[in-house]
């Protein structure tokens, strides 16, 4: 997820490059900068300085133009400018007052989400763009969902190939680390399917098989840097195929597309409500070293959100459920959401970059999507699994 779908427009205050430019899992420092405001319509409060003739003639007004006195038809301070030629009133005429000047933003700027800001809001991104592109992808995940487990595991299969693509494309882009994708796809898909065909140790055995693919296919290349890129090879292994095959490992059970479908409820929710919140009432910062857009208050708004959602989703979806486990369901994916998207928000800023891709319309690439879906996968099957079983 961006940045900015953590909270506040990015219109003013911090920014980050992980930050979106448009969400927000929020938050936003607020800004002082705003400088003071004059009444409009009002004058400037001055009088104006006699003139006091010098004893000394020209001599005289040399050492008081050294001394920094006040000269007749000159400025009445130091700090104050000269006005321009021929804009100067005759004599006896009251000063002409100031053009109004538009009402600065107060402090806080329009990220703080304070009510009566002068400056409208902006969402942070193409909101119209985002939302068709949010239900587009739903439609097509619930239907393979419920119609047909198998084109569901096709759909994450997918997801996985082109997200390592965008990941290991932008380790070569900016830090010239040639991870090979070849095993790094073969092994992915692998890994889901064995995950929904042979549960959780086809899993292991995958992502081992993986591994060691990533380490014989990197030989075939000079050996300059070999321990980099087998290292970052094998981090990509993990951060996406693997943690996207315990959704296969949900599937695979007597209700396994409400289990996975709670999963992504729990997920949106959780994201939806750290925006909404922060957007509009975001004013401290969560972690500005990583996300400057994030703050506390969207990590509130995201935690009471998800725990609503769970205890609705175990009530009426899980069978075996009940309402108090779905409050800590909602409350680990809430910290877990939020902990992944400031991971990939960590890895981001690291590159130098702010989305992963430009694959999606309105939210950046597949990563800039599955970066709070990866690690809530383990965290929901586990407590589910406690809950009501495997």
């Amino acid at each position: 997820m961006n940045d900015s779908s953590w909270g506040a427009p990015p219109s003013a205050g911090l920014r980050g490059p992980d930050q979106g430019t448009a969400p927000g899992y929020g938050w936003e420092v607020p800004s002082s900068s705003a400088g003071p405001v004059h009444e409009v319509g009002g004058a400037a409060q001055t009088r104006p300085m006699p003139t006091v003739p010098h004893a000394g003639g020209d001599s005289g007004e040399a050492a008081d133009r050294d001394r920094g006195a006040a000269q007749p038809g000159g400025p009445l301070f130091r700090d104050e400018r000269e006005p321009p030629p021929g804009s100067r009133q005759p004599a006896g005429h009251p000063p002409t007052p100031p053009d109004p000047a538009p009402d600065p933003a107060p402090a806080g700027g329009a990220r703080s989400g304070g009510a009566g800001q002068g400056k409208k809001k902006s969402a942070g991104r193409n909101l119209r763009a985002a939302i068709g592109v949010g239900v587009g992808l739903g439609v097509i995940i619930v239907a393979s969902l419920f119609i047909y487990k198998p084109v569901f595991i096709g759909v994450i299969a997918v997801a996985v190939v082109v997200g390592l693509w965008e990941l290991t494309s932008r380790l070569a882009e900016r830090k010239d680390i040639r991870v090979p994708l070849v095993p790094l796809a073969v092994g992915g898909v692998a890994m889901v399917v064995a995950g929904y065909v042979r549960g959780a140790q086809g899993a292991v055995v995958a992502v081992a098989l993986t591994a060691l693919a990533v380490l014989v296919w990197r030989m075939t290349e000079p050996p300059d840097n070999y321990l980099r890129d087998v290292t970052a090879g094998v981090f990509a292994a993990f951060y996406v195929p693997f943690l996207a095959t315990f959704v296969a490992l949900m599937l695979d059970t007597g209700d396994g597309p409400w289990r996975v479908l709670t999963f992504l409820l729990l997920t949106v929710v959780s994201d939806t409500g750290a925006y909404a919140v922060g957007w509009r009432f975001g004013r401290h910062p969560l972690a500005p070293r990583i996300s400057p857009g994030k703050t506390r208050e969207g990590l509130l708004g995201a935690v009471t959100f998800a725990m609503a959602a769970g205890a609705l989703c175990m009530q009426y979806l899980i069978d075996g459920g009940v309402w108090w486990q779905g409050l800590l369901l909602g409350l680990a994916a809430a910290v877990s959401a939020t902990l992944g998207d400031l991971g990939e928000s960590m890895i981001k800023r690291d590159l130098g970059i702010k989305d992963m891709g430009k694959l999606l319309p309105g939210h950046g690439g597949i990563m800039d999507r599955l970066d709070s879906l990866l690690p809530t996968a383990p965290v929901v099957w586990l407590l589910l699994v406690i809950f009501v079983g495997g």
